[in-house]
């Protein structure tokens, strides 16, 4: 496969270049080591592209998991507990899980809530998160799980690798494409969400 399309956000492939060249090489070598076409083994059941053969993006995100695992990528979760009280959200947040709690009781709340997000690669504080799924997922990941997995001081850059549009129309309806994703961060201004991003565009 191959990166088509960039979008680097509040500098992230700056930071990347300049910080982790390396793990940038490694990033892009996965991804040029893997032959899409060997997984378009999705027979489609849909009405406009019944009987097609599609991208399946089970087997994909195998491949991908498979290829970062062994360039040594290891799995990442950050325990957290919720508050809704904004205050002590922006302080505890900066605190280990095992402490929040505590601190949490310690200034009125009664019963905080545990909680945790989990990032499939993780190496030396930059996540990469790699989306065939639907729109609602990478939302979630541009928008929640990066930002904080970052505020919590696990990673200093967020990496989304998804497939482009001209791949997406080789897939099943409702899959997330880059140039949407790309758009929707657009869309919200220059610096949301707050946390640098580097948003990649791949296709066979």
């Amino acid at each position: 496969m191959r990166i088509s399309h960039k979008y680097s956000h509040l500098n992230g492939e700056e930071y990347l270049i300049v910080h982790h060249n390396k793990l940038y090489k490694e990033i892009k070598e996965v991804i040029a080591g893997i032959d899409a076409n060997k997984f378009k083994i999705k027979v489609s059941k849909e009405k406009r592209k019944k009987g097609n053969y599609l991208f399946s993006p089970i087997d994909l995100n195998n491949e991908f998991s498979k290829e970062f695992k062994k360039a040594k990528w290891a799995e990442s979760r950050y325990n957290y507990y919720i508050t809704l009280n904004r205050e002590l959200m922006e302080k505890s947040v900066l605190l280990p899980a095992k402490e929040q709690k505590g601190f949490l009781i310690e200034n009125g709340e009664k019963e905080p809530i545990y909680s945790y997000n989990q990032t499939d690669f993780v190496k030396d504080k930059i996540a990469v998160e790699v989306q065939f799924g639907k729109y609602a997922f990478v939302a979630y990941d541009l928008f929640v799980k990066h930002m904080l997995f970052y505020s919590g001081g696990i990673i200093n850059l967020g990496i989304e690798i998804l497939p482009t549009k001209k791949m997406q129309a080789e897939m099943s309806s409702g899959v997330a494409y880059y140039e949407g994703e790309v758009y929707n961060v657009m869309r919200q201004g220059r610096n949301s969400p707050p946390v640098p991003l580097l948003i990649l565009g791949i296709e066979p």
